[in-house]
């Protein structure tokens, strides 16, 4: 925290996310980007402490893991490695959050979602892949000139990320969710 305030050009502060240092109506916006689903209570005490601390029609900016469609299918395996871990003394996480359970939260604290946006699909589909594959993915074996780079028909890992970032795909791929909403 020391290097950050030093480099940093605006006012840095360490809070508890459920009981922030500022006055009713304080924030103009709120950026929380992979936090809420870390309480084990759930996101509504700190999306609550969020609402307090901006000002009417300030904007909220939230992302969570997003329960996408291989989630969805993943479920009931999902459900039972989280069991075997807690028998095993694991810790609660996190949570993760489909599309309405999101919104709804957002909505029961006073806020309006604006845009929603799935993202980062690359996360599930690369798990699955062989290693050799995530390494041409990932740009190993791509030609490393500039002349061979234009001359080269377009990479697996254009054409891939092509298709991954098509809404459908997101929508079933997109690890995390990202929304962007507004206090009423």
């Amino acid at each position: 925290m020391a290097t950050a305030r030093k480099t940093a050009e605006a006012p840095l502060a360490a809070a508890e996310l459920t009981a922030l240092p500022l006055r009713d109506g304080a924030a103009a916006a709120y950026v929380s980007l992979g936090v809420v689903e870390h309480d084990p209570s759930g996101p509504d005490a700190i999306l609550a402490e969020a609402r307090r601390v901006l000002a009417p029609g300030g904007a909220l900016v939230v992302s969570t893991p997003y329960v996408n469609g291989v989630r969805r299918l993943a479920t009931p395996y999902l459900r039972l490695r989280a069991r075997v871990a807690a028998r095993r003394g694991a810790a609660f996480y996190q949570f993760a959050f489909t599309r309405g359970e999101l919104l709804a939260a957002l909505r029961r604290h006073g806020f309006t979602p604006r845009s929603v946006h799935p993202y980062d699909p690359a996360r599930v589909v690369l798990k699955v892949l062989p290693a050799a594959w995530r390494r041409r993915l990932r740009g190993a074996a791509a030609p490393t000139t500039a002349t061979t780079r234009a001359s080269a028909p377009r990479s697996v890992k254009g054409w891939v990320r092509g298709l991954l970032y098509t809404d459908p795909a997101l929508r079933l791929f997109g690890h995390m969710v990202l929304v962007v909403a507004q206090r009423r």
